[in-house]
Formats: structure tokens, C-alpha cells, sequence
């Protein structure tokens, strides 16, 4: 098994990445592969509503840039983590920027990322860091992927790069998380073929505004 992991900080070996690596490591204890890749200081543009994916279906969002491969990865992945900085209580807006066309076109493309095992983490100096894990969240449940938990809310708390490893509290849901997350994958891993997983089912959208 194998997790794709997204550093949606401008620092290559800023705080969420070491959250992330606190997480990464517990996983490749238990066996797992852990791909990290560096998200935040690429230059992504957002989401402009153009469709194409949804006419294409081909897996591909309109815009040809590193997300195209990075929606591969995640297709390929059996679980996948996002990390981000907090900036004005939620995440950075590159982060958003790939996250928004990443998700729309695997959901356009028949639903890519679904029933694979997603993680937030959040990395903050004081506060903000719990609507970023909700946000990143919103995410995976939109795509009918189960979410792994931990045993606080998935923030360390940091200043300089590399100081949330003194946040030991914050270090122990990390690790946490991690074998939360190496469980429910293996659970999930083990189950195939002997339970029966949900049928998908076309979506049905209901505008408000008659």
C-alpha cells in the first residue's frame, strides 16, 4: 500500500512538513509507502469553472500543469495526506488552488479518489489551525473517502521551521494519526472482496433558486 502526501507550505522543510513526516513515519513503520510532494511554492492557478474535465472525462483538468500528474498519483495512491500552513484561519491559497481542480476533476472524472483513506494536518503559530483541518476535510467527504482521526485536532503548533517538534502534545496526534490512518487503510485493504463495498450512484443536483 502506498499514501501520497501534498506540502502545501512555500518552505520545502517548513512545520507542515514536519507534521506531515511525523505522520509518514508511523505509516512506513506499519509497511506503507509514503510519497511527499511539494505543493506550496508552484505557481497554480485556480479553478475557472470551464467544464472541460466534466466533457473530457479523461482524468485531465484543462489547465496542463504539475496537478495533472499530481491527480494521477492521488488516483494510484491507496491513501492520501494534505498539509497545509494557516493563513487568515484556513489554508494558503495555492493550496486551495490545486486542491479545487485536483478534486473537481477526479469527481468529474467518475469519482477517482473515492473510498481512499484521507488525513489533513495543519501546521499554525497560535490559532486558525481548526477551520484549515475543516476545510481540508470537506475534500475527502465530498468524495466518499473515509477519514482517518487522531486523538486531538490534527494541528502543531509552531513558529520557526522545525519548532513544532517541541509541541509534544502536537506531536503525539501526529504520530497518532499516523497509525490511525495505517489501521483503517489495512482494514479497508483486508476487507476487498470479502465485504461488499456501496455501489456508486449518479449524483443528483437540486438548484435552490426556482
Amino acid at each position: 500500500m502506498n499514501v501520497t502526501a501534498f506540502n502545501g507550505s512555500p518552505r520545502r522543510e517548513g512545520n507542515t512538513y514536519h507534521a506531515i513526516k511525523l505522520v509518514a513515519d508511523e505509516l512506513e513503520r506499519e509497511g506503507i509507502q509514503v510519497e511527499i510532494i511539494h505543493v506550496g511554492h508552484k505557481a497554480i492557478r485556480g479553478c475557472t469553472a470551464c467544464g472541460i474535465c466534466g466533457k473530457n472525462r479523461d482524468e485531465r483538468c484543462s489547465f496542463d500543469d504539475a496537478v495533472n500528474g499530481w491527480i494521477q498519483k492521488m488516483k494510484a495512491a491507496d491513501g492520501i495526506i494534505l498539509g497545509s500552513p494557516v493563513y487568515y484561519a484556513g489554508i494558503n491559497g495555492t493550496m486551495k488552488a490545486f486542491l479545487d481542480r485536483a478534486f473537481f476533476t477526479a469527481s468529474a472524472s467518475g469519482g477517482l479518489f473515492r473510498h481512499k483513506v484521507g488525513a489533513a494536518v495543519a501546521a499554525v503559530r497560535r490559532t486558525g489551525g481548526i477551520p484549515a483541518i475543516e476545510q481540508m476535510h470537506k475534500y475527502f467527504t465530498i468524495s466518499e473517502m473515509p477519514v482517518a482521526t487522531s486523538n486531538y485536532w490534527n494541528v502543531v503548533h509552531g513558529g520557526s521551521p522545525g519548532e513544532v517538534l517541541a509541541d509534544d502534545e502536537g506531536v503525539q496526534i501526529m504520530q497518532v494519526l499516523g497509525r490511525n490512518m495505517a489501521w483503517l487503510m489495512k482494514l479497508m485493504e483486508n476487507g476487498r472482496g470479502r465485504v461488499p463495498e456501496p455501489g456508486q450512484v449518479r449524483k443528483v443536483y437540486t438548484n435552490f433558486v426556482r
